[in-house]
């Protein structure tokens, strides 16, 4: 079976089935009224309501901050604070305090998300154990493409990225899982 359109009378036991662009979603809700906003994830998990309910999902606001706590300076004994945000203000203060290759990444910001209570200084100390430690960053579930570039390469060190992209154009059209297969490599035969 094709891959079927994203319409209003897709069941969600289908839509579940199938792997759409971030963008498909983004149309999808456009045209049905829904909020647009967010990671691919949260835009599934409101289209699949919707498709369920034919309403809107609705999630309660959470404060934005941006700066620290406070409109004071970040120091070493800062309290990261809840539902934190990598903002200008955090990078200036690690650059300062790492120096100029700080980067936020992921696992970094995951670590600053779950330890609110800690200080900046811990943060400190945390991204420079995370840069120490060895192995790859676990891709999350909406980055499927990529854990499936990463397990493609890993077991076919020979092949070009555009053989890649092949086989992943077509494992996205089929009905289950996007994750990575030998058998996927058939499709590069025809």
């Amino acid at each position: 079976m094709a891959r079927p359109q994203l319409t209003n009378d897709l069941k969600s036991e289908d839509f579940k089935e199938y792997y759409f662009l971030k963008e498909e979603l983004k149309d999808f809700c456009r045209e049905n009224g829904l909020k647009t906003s967010g990671n691919k994830s949260e835009l599934e998990e409101r289209i699949i309501y919707f498709l369920d309910t034919g309403k809107s999902l609705e999630h309660k606001k959470i404060k934005n901050f941006s700066k620290s706590s406070s409109n004071e300076a970040i120091t070493l004994e800062t309290k990261i604070g809840e539902n934190f945000k990598c903002s200008e203000d955090k990078r200036k203060f690690f650059e300062k305090e790492i120096g100029k290759g700080f980067k936020f990444k992921v696992k970094f910001q995951k670590w600053l998300k779950s330890n609110p209570d800690k200080t900046y200084e811990d943060a400190i100390n945390a991204y420079i154990e995370i840069q120490n430690s060895k192995g790859k960053t676990k891709i999350d579930k909406q980055f499927q493409y990529n854990q499936y570039i990463r397990d493609f390469f890993a077991d076919n060190d020979d092949k070009t990225l555009k053989e890649a992209i092949e086989c992943w154009k077509y494992k996205k059209s089929m009905k289950g899982h996007n994750k990575y297969e030998k058998s996927d490599l058939e499709i590069l035969k025809k």
